[in-house]
């Protein structure tokens, strides 16, 4: 999880509205994935950012991604957006 550490400080978009809507925009440099999150929300996400040629990293829970993000809850995914 260290380089997650850095998603505090960088621009980052939390929860799936807001990460498919970077993505479908165009703004999204990478997105994380947890791999706990319901499957019907990630695998759509993942097959739209293969479609959109996005980087996809997998984190292995919502829980660990929400710390990663410096938010108190869980996160289904996150996306990095391009600056």
């Amino acid at each position: 999880m260290s380089k997650e550490q850095g998603l505090q400080d960088a621009h980052v978009k939390i929860g799936t509205k807001q990460t498919i809507r970077m993505v479908e925009l165009g703004f999204a440099a990478e997105v994380y994935v947890a791999e706990d999150a319901d499957q019907r929300l990630t695998s759509n996400i993942i097959a739209l950012c293969n479609k959109q040629g996005v980087k996809v990293t997998l984190v292995d829970t919502m829980k660990n991604l929400g710390v990663a993000c410096g938010i108190e809850v869980g996160a289904a995914m996150a996306a990095i957006v391009k600056q």
